[in-house]
């Protein structure tokens, strides 16, 4: 007899990037005993710059959290993949959405989202002002 997953598991999406996977650590928790949100948001930004680094090809900086949304709690030992998309092309900016997915480490297999964000970054020169979306491929824009 198999066992059945577990009531809030979903699949994986199939329309999105696995950009990065980690695992948090005993360190990275609040008071609660659970994953600090501050920890989970900064990851959130590693994942979401990966997609637009490649259209940007040099440097951006994240200029907005549009929204940002803790669904389940992390904890120590989950697993999480991040899977992520774009979802504009600016001129000089790029919004991608972020979904957080965890596989706990005792029941691998079933995945629950635990976090979605939309985040926008913007490719910036060498002095930090904004370029056009592929401006600084060859030289700062």
């Amino acid at each position: 007899m198999s066992e059945s997953p577990r009531p809030h598991a979903v699949a994986l999406p199939t329309d999105q990037e696995l950009v990065m996977k980690v695992i948090p650590m005993p360190a990275d928790c609040n008071a609660n005993g659970d994953i600090f949100g501050g920890w989970v948001m900064a990851q959130v930004d590693l994942a979401g710059a990966v997609l637009p680094a490649r259209l940007v090809r040099g440097r951006m900086a994240t200029v907005a959290v549009n929204e940002f949304i803790f669904k389940q709690p992390v904890k120590v030992g989950d697993i999480l993949s991040f899977f992520a998309r774009i979802v504009k092309v600016g001129r000089t900016s790029v919004t991608v959405k972020v979904e957080v997915f965890a596989e706990r480490i005792r029941l691998q297999g079933d995945y629950i989202k635990v976090t979605e964000a939309s985040l926008t970054y913007v490719a910036i020169d060498s002095s930090g002002k904004p370029c056009p979306v592929g401006s600084n491929i060859d030289s700062p824009c």
